[in-house]
């Protein structure tokens, strides 16, 4: 193979690195001492909530293998806290973390110990002025996409522990009615446990200076970026980004707009393919009123054609939203921009946002817990650099005692620094229905596809084309305002090209969640 080639997937080595849970800790704290940088915290202005989750789960094929299944009890405890800032409007702070123990019965099962973090941050330190983002995210991801695709409670045999960190001071300034200028340095990381992929620490300058109210149906805009990536076990890169915007106000609800730019880039890649070079596109953006909105773009860069896409739609009882983008990518600004959802509860039943956003059009939310595993879609850690191509489609539908939800997922990485620039894809459908059968009992039930591919030499000596189908029905009861259960069927089933690969798996789990 070509020498400038390099690993996707590198050889676990156990405890090559401290465990990450005992760095998260540390890393929860960024969001905090943002917030008392911005003004000096009394006790009453946290809100600290203590939690505990438990579990117990019954499975016929803990290993998820077509040869060697084994049935297994497996028990876990979730001790942890959620800290939200609620002191001043001008500061944004909230974490939630929590240690996982694992004990598995049956023979060559082992005990496992991981965290799980989300801590985000948002400060104005001056008015009007300056401003300071930070976040941070301690989760177990998929080692391969071929692998098992059990979560790291089943079996942690294809799981690794990442750990990501953005920190973003920035500067805002206003030039009259005339321009709008910003200034931002972040410093962004991300490190992962026993060597599964290559750690990444990156320093980005970026700017922008965009049309004020002086131009009224005429827009403009400035923009620039430079990023140093350090790659730990890799090759380091540089990313440097110029670019222009002019648009124009058809109407009140439509404008249309272009872009140019160039890309000034210094990584290795495969003998011919281009690391710079110029970049246009063009498109259009349309809100035909309050709720719905569509952009759309189109054109080319050094590594061809791109496009984008971004659509919203928002009912009394539903929500719509659609994208697809491409792009430059490495693993650690892929996991950047991948949301963990959490759950709420909410007038009307569950639902879905962010640590520090209630899900929209709901109200009475508090905070509960993570999401479900299943609700994220995991993309497999890799190294090196790709270009990226995704789309994303999510329906939420609430209405009476019925919820609906429907996500569709499709992921292209295509590896620049390979040779042949080999691509692995995965896409998938996954949809969930609830039920409110009482004010506090809710019945639930799932169904998911998931098809991956990946080429021969990528990350398995074959080529693989593999199928997951999965099915889920259970039910879950609030006891109380701080105590929940949940009790659920699962059926997940592999069909694969390789054969070793196959396997089924059924299991019965039950688990309580408890804020105190």
């Amino acid at each position: 193979m070509d020498t400038m080639a390099v690993t996707v997937n590198k050889t676990r080595l156990r405890n090559a690195k401290p465990q990450l849970h005992r760095q998260a800790p540390l890393a929860g704290a960024v969001s905090i001492w943002i917030a008392l940088l911005a003004n000096p915290a009394a006790a009453q202005d946290w809100l600290f909530t203590p939690t505990l989750g438990a579990s117990a789960i019954l499975t016929d094929n803990v290993n998820q293998s077509a040869t060697n299944k084994q049935s297994s009890l497996i028990l876990s405890a979730t001790p942890g806290f959620s800290l939200q800032y609620q002191g001043s409007p001008r500061v944004q702070a909230a974490m939630n973390y929590g240690l996982t123990g694992v004990t598995r019965t049956g023979e060559g099962q082992s005990d496992s110990l991981f965290s799980s973090l989300n801590a985000n941050g948002k400060a104005e330190l001056v008015d009007n002025f300056l401003f300071l983002d930070a976040s941070a995210v301690v989760s177990q991801q998929l080692i391969s996409l071929l692998g098992s695709p059990a979560n790291a409670t089943i079996n942690d045999s294809n799981n690794a522990a990442a750990f990501s960190y953005a920190i973003s001071p920035y500067i805002k300034q206003r030039f009259g009615n005339f321009a709008d200028a910003e200034l931002r340095y972040s410093a962004t990381g991300s490190a992962f446990n026993d060597n599964a992929a290559n750690d990444i620490y990156s320093n980005t300058l970026s700017g922008r200076l965009d049309s004020g109210r002086e131009f009224s149906y005429l827009f403009w805009g400035l923009d620039f970026s430079m990023r140093n990536a350090n790659v730990q076990g890799g090759q380091n890169a540089q990313f440097n980004h110029y670019g222009s915007t002019l648009g124009y106000d058809l109407t009140r609800h439509l404008r249309t707009f272009g872009t140019l730019g160039y890309d000034s880039n210094d990584y290795t890649a495969t003998p011919g393919t281009e690391t710079s070079g110029r970049s246009w596109t063009l498109g259009m953006d349309w809100t035909p009123n309050r709720r719905t909105n569509v952009k759309g773009s189109f054109g080319e860069s050094y590594f061809g054609r791109t496009y984008s896409f971004d659509f919203n739609y928002r009912s009394a009882h539903s929500a719509w939203t659609a994208s697809y983008s491409d792009g430059v990518s490495d693993i650690s600004q892929q996991l950047q921009n991948t949301t963990i959802y959490y759950r709420w509860n909410c007038d009307g039943g569950p639902g879905y946002g962010g640590v520090m956003t209630p899900p929209p059009n709901r109200t009475g939310c508090t905070l509960a817990s993570v999401a479900p595993v299943g609700s994220v879609t995991t993309i497999g850690l890799a190294n090196g650099i790709y270009v990226s191509q995704t789309f994303q489609g999510a329906v939420a539908w609430t209405k009476g005692r019925s919820s609906l939800g429907l996500n569709v997922f499709d992921t292209i990485r295509q590896y620049q620094q390979l040779v042949g620039i080999p691509e692995d894809t995965v896409l998938g459908v996954a949809a969930n229905y609830a039920y409110r059968l009482q004010p506090h009992t809710t019945l639930n039930a799932g169904l998911a596809f998931t098809n991956t591919q990946s080429p021969a030499g990528l990350d398995s000596v074959i080529a693989r084309d593999d199928n997951l189908y999965t099915a889920n029905v259970g039910v879950s009861h609030e006891f109380g305002s701080r105590l929940s259960g949940t009790l659920g069927l699962r059926h997940q089933r592999r069909d694969s090209n390789d054969p070793n690969a196959n396997f089924t798996e059924n299991n019965l789990s039950a688990s309580v969640y408890m804020t105190f």
